[in-house]
């Protein structure tokens, strides 16, 4: 087992970056969960030849979630096992293409641990052969689902309690967005592909169990079942076999998140739900909806949550956020005139919501501690403002206005 990988704090390739359009935007905002460095390679996921190399590698480095919380050394780095260590779970992993276990699908047998591939570090110190693609040269990465579930869960239970002794442990508490950037980018995707899969294990089309397939990043409904025996049963036709829908891909869900900006400038929007903490505001947020554009949604939810009408709307940035699988979209707006005066709750879905001066926002945001959990500074007065801390995308909307957004000039 090995330390997490170093913190990047911007992806390589922007290091320096003086193009056209950070001269004219600032420069790319890379929220937390997001900047992994990890290629995914989606093209070598149907290739076993290159998987079970990749797996077995002494180089090979996995993740392993349990009910979806991570197995980790402390609050900041992940557990990075090699196949040595997880060999007992996964003896013989990737060892028939997917083609051949669609055909010996056998749906009352015992549950595999489910094995995803991350992807690469890229790098020359390790190559790999692939059946299609040539040499891959690169670190591989994977993640495993330990929840114990049917005849594996002795095997499992005990594999914990030896990591367990070696001072490894199961973090619970994922939300305090504790994790080190590059590790918690590496965490989101694991945690959302394995929630994914643990959430969809039967066919939508006919409800019959399907298959994960592509190293945990498709599902297929199979033409055939074992049903315990030793000749394949032909199954009900289903219409995810016909066309180009035959497949069960990983679902994303997109969501507003907004900084709300007076029409003078001079106030931000705030607002906060009942399960926030005392004097907890965040920027307003929510899903969007089928026919519906970033600019539309979140004209309209700013609408429905505070009654202000928004007209111009623009996209800052944007972060992947795992519970389950939401890619927050990140925009600043501004009030039309005359609109920032009377809020109303008209959906009732916010306990509160209020302006507050740029400045607030700004004494808020230099007091507000590193992560969710913890508590207010020594010097918090009660009552003053509390917002997200800087791993919420929220805590970079307002952060970006104060430092000059709006005007041109920002310093981020």
């Amino acid at each position: 087992m090995t330390a997490t990988p170093p913190l990047l704090p911007e992806l390589a390739a922007l290091t320096g970056d003086d193009s056209m359009l950070t001269r004219r935007f600032g420069k790319e905002v890379t929220n937390y969960f997001a900047g992994s460095r990890l290629n995914r390679y989606s093209f070598l996921r149907s290739d076993a030849v290159f998987l079970n190399k990749a797996a077995t590698d002494p180089s090979a480095r996995f993740v392993a979630l349990k009910d979806l919380s991570p197995l980790v050394v402390d609050k900041r780095k992940l557990a990075l096992l090699t196949f040595e260590d997880v060999k007992p779970l996964i003896s013989e992993p990737f060892t028939r293409p997917d083609k051949e276990r669609i055909k010996s699908h056998d749906s009352t047998g015992a549950p595999s641990i489910l094995i995803v591939f991350l992807g690469t570090i890229d790098g020359d110190d390790v190559t790999f052969e692939t059946s299609e693609h040539g040499d891959v040269k690169g670190q591989p990465f994977f993640a495993i689902d330990i929840t114990t579930r049917g005849q594996e869960k002795d095997a499992v239970e005990s594999w914990l309690k030896i990591q367990e002794e070696k001072g490894l442990r199961i973090v619970t508490d994922t939300r305090s967005l504790s994790l080190h950037s590059e590790a918690a980018a590496m965490f989101a995707q694991a945690r959302s592909i394995i929630d994914w899969n643990t959430r969809h294990g039967f066919c939508a089309g006919c409800g019959n169990p399907n298959l994960s397939v592509e190293a945990g990043y498709k599902r297929v409904c199979p033409p055939t079942d074992l049903k315990g025996g030793s000749e394949a049963i032909d199954l009900p036709d289903c219409p995810t076999r016909h066309g180009v829908s035959n497949v069960c891909f990983p679902r994303t869900d997109p969501t507003m998140i907004a900084a709300i900006v007076s029409a003078d400038g001079q106030r931000m929007l705030l607002g906060r739900q009942t399960r926030f903490p005392p004097n907890w505001y965040s920027a307003l947020a929510g899903f969007l909806e089928p026919g519906e554009s970033v600019e539309e949604a979140v004209r309209r939810e700013v609408w429905e949550e505070a009654g202000v009408r928004v007209g111009r709307v623009v996209v800052h940035s944007t972060q992947p956020w795992p519970y389950p699988s939401s890619l927050m979209i990140g925009a600043i707006a501004q009030a039309l005139p005359g609109d920032a005066e009377n809020i109303n709750l008209n959906d009732k879905e916010l306990e509160s919501a209020k302006w507050f001066t740029i400045e607030e926002v700004r004494e808020a945001l230099a007091r507000t501690p590193g992560t969710m959990s913890a508590p207010p500074p020594n010097d918090y007065k009660e009552g003053d403002l509390r917002v997200p801390p800087p791993q919420a995308i929220a805590n970079r909307l307002m952060t970006a206005v104060v430092e000059g957004y709006l005007s041109g000039n920002p310093k981020i």
